[in-house]
């Protein structure tokens, strides 16, 4: 069935129209897309505070330099044995996806990091989600939530957390 379906879409290339395609990523756009997830979020000068599941988010923007980052605070740096560090580059490699830790300022951040303007709604909203996953998931399965390998509850449980935000930014 995949193989059907991989052939299909190679043998009948589906093209876009312009009308079909997203409008381009903007602040104003952004800032849109975020109120309806979250209808207090703040926004700043260059970027977005908001609450996602209980846990804070910030948007960074540069329009000029055309980038944008979703950040959410985890721990002090400072703190971090060498297993941990160890484990959230594991971690970038396999389970965080496009979400990523990092660290500045002294403190390990989940953060998702993309051009601004050809990023689409659902791609802010699902790296939104991973990056409140990897910080919800710190220490024990440090995952972006996307994707999960074997059986249990954790990937419905973080999968809910994507689909919850996808139907709220539905109408945009």
């Amino acid at each position: 069935m995949l193989r059907t379906l991989a052939l299909t879409l190679c043998l009948f290339p589906v093209t876009l129209t312009a009308q079909e395609s997203e409008p381009a990523m903007t602040a104003p756009r952004m800032a849109e897309i975020v109120l309806a997830l979250d209808a207090e979020a703040q926004i700043t000068a260059n970027g977005i505070e908001f609450t996602v599941d209980d846990v804070p988010v910030l948007i960074v923007m540069d329009v000029r330099a055309d980038r944008m980052r979703a950040m959410v605070p985890i721990r002090a740096a400072t703190e971090m044995t060498p297993e941990e560090m160890l484990r959230v580059m594991q971690a970038n490699f396999d389970t965080a996806l496009d979400a990523r830790y990092a660290i500045a300022g002294d403190r390990l951040w989940g953060v998702f990091i993309h051009p601004l303007s050809p990023l689409e709604k659902d791609q802010l909203i699902s790296g939104i989600a991973q990056t409140v996953n990897i910080a919800n998931t710190y220490g024990t399965l440090f995952t972006g939530g996307a994707a999960q390998f074997g059986a249990g509850d954790s990937g419905a449980l973080q999968r809910k957390l994507l689909e919850d935000l996808l139907e709220k930014g539905q109408d945009i």
